[in-house]
């Protein structure tokens, strides 16, 4: 069944009517479909394989923290060189995402995906044997070169790898998971290399997994590609990466500068013309980078902005609470990365839940519970003191690790859903994107609430700074109630219907 028929064919059951909460229009746009025993095979191991390069990529976001320390004795780096060994990874991933995405559809899923996982690999092992600050940022450079190329083009090989849309819902909820797991899971990681082995050996664990996972990619994956590839379109590639590195770098250097700062307002200001601009020319563009008209479609849009929501509290929180746990109680590497233990196990055990609830039921329930358990954390955390129970700490950290366990999958589903097999790298690709940037915006926000004098802060002082940041969490855990239920509307859905069709006229 073709995906206007699909969708004519569900509209006509009243599907939408009767679960207004359904994951966009995916579950209803397609039918079930009977799947081989070998192709069963097939779909699990690609799965396998995706979950091995989100978890290079998303576990290089996190791991790195808690080695700064070590890498700035062993290589003797400034303040400022530790910040761009961060920056240099997510600016290079905000702003090739896009391109990765559009790159998989037209030169085909199966080759961009081992390409991208070679690159890391050869930059995570340059990473490891880096013998100055320079070639350590330039090597992060590399490694986010190749990490970009991944999430989207797995997002989109998991698109066209489960056809039904209820294994699909499953799949990515089981991809999605392990990306909140690695997140949460990188300061562990981190202080067993760091407090064992080494800070190299956080770039070097990379190889195996790379090769490994290379060898089962060149085996599993079946290459595909848009059945009509569009043309490479450089103005707006350009215009996407401005406006992304303008963004991103922005709200770093905010919080360094200041606000007010001509450096600042001046990338702010470049970041709104590239925008301008760019929907401006991909809107008379026939074959566009970015097309526009996606963001019609509220649960699309919504999804993205929830996805940027969901990363920044993910982010900041663990920004805040690794500096409280050693800077203020003085906990080693290790023990402060232990706090984030049951973060991860609550991902881990809802995240394939939450996957499998959206494609039966629905995403509302859960958006409104994941915003719900982010308003609660925040709130246990808002008068955090020195003498604060490590128990109503680790409570808050478990109902923040709920918030992204019950959104990241039913986000990664509402983002898909509707969208043609030909689109499925852009979608793809926005989405990974809106995570980049919504994990820099919460780091540089949370953090901005400590002030500009946050490094010389200590004890006492230190709590009460981050008051404010559990403060932003609970807020963002509303916004995610409230875009929770705005996305899943029934006028919602008639947004997406109209955009579909749109898209499928082409």
């Amino acid at each position: 069944m073709s995906y206007a028929r699909g969708y004519a064919y569900a509209k006509s059951e009243g599907k939408f009517g009767r679960n207004p909460g359904r994951p966009a229009v995916s579950a209803s746009l397609e039918t079930a479909t009977t799947v081989s025993a070998p192709e069963r095979r097939t779909q699990r191991w690609v799965l396998v394989v995706c979950c091995m390069s989100v978890l290079l990529v998303s576990l290089d976001v996190t791991i790195v923290n808690v080695a700064l320390p070590s890498i700035q004795q062993g290589l003797d780096a400034t303040v400022n060189g530790l910040q761009w060994i961060l920056d240099a990874y997510t600016l290079v991933m905000a702003a090739l995402l896009l391109m990765a995405g559009s790159m998989a559809d037209r030169f085909g899923r199966r080759r961009i995906f081992l390409l991208g996982i070679a690159v890391f690999t050869l930059g995570s092992v340059l990473c490891a044997v880096a013998p100055s600050l320079g070639f350590l940022i330039a090597a992060r450079v590399i490694q986010a070169l190749g990490g970009a190329m991944l999430n989207p083009v797995a997002v989109s090989i998991l698109r066209n790898t489960f056809h039904d849309p209820k294994a699909r819902s499953r799949a990515i909820g089981i991809w999605a998971g392990v990306i909140g797991i690695s997140i949460a899971l990188g300061p562990i990681v981190g202080g067993l290399l760091v407090d064992g082995p080494g800070w190299r050996y956080i770039f070097l664990v990379n190889a195996p997994i790379g090769i490994a996972a290379i060898i089962l990619a060149a085996r599993v994956i079946p290459e595909g590609r848009a059945a009509r590839p569009r043309r490479f379109d450089a103005v707006g590639q350009v215009l996407v990466i401005v406006l992304l590195v303008t963004l991103v770098y922005g709200i770093i250097e905010g919080a360094r500068l200041g606000w007010s700062s001509p450096a600042v307002i001046g990338c702010f200001a470049v970041t709104v013309a590239a925008v301008t601009a760019l929907v401006l020319y991909e809107r008379r563009r026939v074959e566009p980078l970015l097309d526009v008209r996606v963001f019609r479609s509220i649960p699309f849009s919504g999804a993205a902005v929830m996805a940027a929501c969901v990363f920044a509290g993910t982010a900041g929180s663990l920004f805040l609470s690794t500096l409280y746990l050693q800077s203020a109680r003085g906990y080693s590497a290790l023990e402060a990365g232990l706090y984030s233990l049951p973060a991860a196990v609550m991902t881990l055990v809802l995240s394939p839940v939450a996957g499998r609830i959206a494609g039966k039921h629905g995403s509302r329930w859960l958006f409104i519970a994941a915003g719900l358990a982010r308003i609660a954390a925040g709130l246990l955390l808002i008068g955090l003191t020195l003498h604060t129970p490590p128990g109503l700490i680790v409570l808050a950290f478990a109902l923040n690790g709920a918030g992204m366990g019950l959104a990241n999958p039913p986000i990664s589903a509402t983002a898909m859903s509707g969208m043609p097999a030909a689109q499925a790298g852009v979608a793809g690709g926005i989405t990974a994107a809106a995570n980049q940037i919504g994990a820099s915006l919460g780091v540089a926000i949370l953090g901005a609430t400590l002030g500009i004098n946050a490094t010389g802060l200590t004890g006492p002082a230190y709590a009460e700074a981050t008051h404010t940041g559990w403060l932003i969490l609970a807020s963002i855990g509303a916004l995610i109630v409230v875009l929770g239920v705005v996305t899943t509307s029934r006028g919602a859905l008639k947004t997406a219907e109209k955009a579909a069709t749109e898209l499928m006229a082409e």
